[in-house]
């Protein structure tokens, strides 16, 4: 009942072109971003900011930047660990070997490169679709695993092959504790995710989903495939690049190449597949899942063994955890191919009818 659009009159295009038009949306918008910012600090510890909060926001940027490619633009991607490897190294490189490059830029440099990169391996897509694609992007994960292992130069020629950094600042500001980590990445995820809800509302968003329903009629009417796929990949590319240097700089602090390996890439695949294809919603509800399953099965099953007399190892837990994650992913294509983006859409579209029947 409280959730009705009576009442709530719409006098202008832009009134009825706004990002969320219902009135109980951007207020709930806002009281979520509001305590985001201001609530979660007073209530969190150390541990969940580490553990929780931070590896959540920083792979909901990613998982954002993925949905862009493959929900919206329907164009099947292995390659976003590489993406995410390339916005680190380059944002390394820019931070080691300016001095005095600001952190901002760092990162958002890092996402540029990783466009040009997403570009360059997008190219197949204007000939080939669907498992051919996927593999040709796995091409790019593959390539940039070597690189990055081999080519001492992105390392700052680092003996051990590691890349580390330190002393992180904001216009002077230092960036040390686990709660300005979880500000400074949130921070770039609201801002993004906003860029993100209003790119996929305008036109290149709606060609990227006439690409993604029919690509040869989208031709047909007048729109570019050309332009339409590489641009999604351009996009994608640099959102996933942006968050593989806060993945970096920010969480990790030091890292090799294995931090972006392709098991990367299939958990951020994985992300958008259980959160919701073609929903900035589903992107955070898919990182959310997956952040807290593993943390969730190792609090549970070691209580449940227990309770019946087995001890539960730790091989056992990872076994566990792959085998769950495995079934959920199968009983999701089969039960909510949607995911739970498309949940959370039922749900609102109920309250907007409750109580009356339907």
């Amino acid at each position: 009942m409280f959730y009705r659009e009576n009442g709530q009159f719409k006098t202008s295009y832009q009134k009825d072109q706004q990002i969320f038009p219902i009135a109980q949306d951007r207020i709930g918008v806002l009281l979520l971003i509001a305590f985001a910012f201001i609530g979660v600090p007073f209530l969190a510890d150390e541990y969940m900011f580490r553990a929780i909060l931070i590896p959540f926001v920083i792979l909901s940027l990613a998982a954002l930047g993925v949905n862009i490619l493959v929900g919206y633009c329907g164009q099947i991607s292995l390659g976003s660990g590489a993406f995410m490897a390339v916005g680190a190294y380059a944002a390394y490189n820019f931070f080691v070997r300016i001095e005095g490059f600001p952190l901002i830029a760092c990162l958002l440099m890092g996402g540029f490169f990783a466009t040009l990169v997403g570009i360059v391996f997008g190219i197949p897509s204007l000939r080939v679709k669907g498992l051919y694609l996927a593999v040709a992007t796995l091409a790019a994960q593959f390539f940039c695993d070597w690189a990055f292992l081999r080519i001492s130069w992105f390392t700052n020629n680092s003996a051990s092959g590691t890349a580390s950094v330190a002393e992180l600042q904001v216009l002077g500001m230092p960036i040390d504790t686990p709660l300005q980590k979880y500000l400074f990445c949130l921070a770039f995820l609201v801002v993004f995710g906003l860029l993100a809800k209003n790119l996929v509302r305008s036109a290149i968003g709606r060609e990227w989903m006439a690409i993604r329903d029919m690509d040869v009629a989208a031709a047909v009417i007048g729109i570019r495939p050309m332009y339409a796929k590489l641009s999604a990949f351009a996009v994608s590319s640099f959102i996933v690049g942006v968050a593989g240097g806060l993945w970096a700089f920010v969480h990790l602090g030091s890292w090799e190449p294995a931090a972006f390996s392709v098991d990367r890439s299939f958990q951020l695949l994985f992300m958008v597949i259980l959160g919701g294809m073609g929903s900035v919603m589903g992107s955070f509800f898919g990182a959310a899942f997956i952040v807290v399953l593993p943390i969730v099965i190792n609090q549970v099953l070691p209580g449940l063994g227990a309770l019946v007399g087995v001890e539960v190892s730790t091989a056992a837990l990872t076994h566990a955890e792959q085998m769950i994650f495995g079934a959920l992913i199968v009983w999701f294509l089969i039960v909510e191919p949607h995911g739970l983006a498309k949940l959370w859409s039922i749900g609102k579209q109920k309250l907007r009818l409750w109580p009356f029947p339907h």
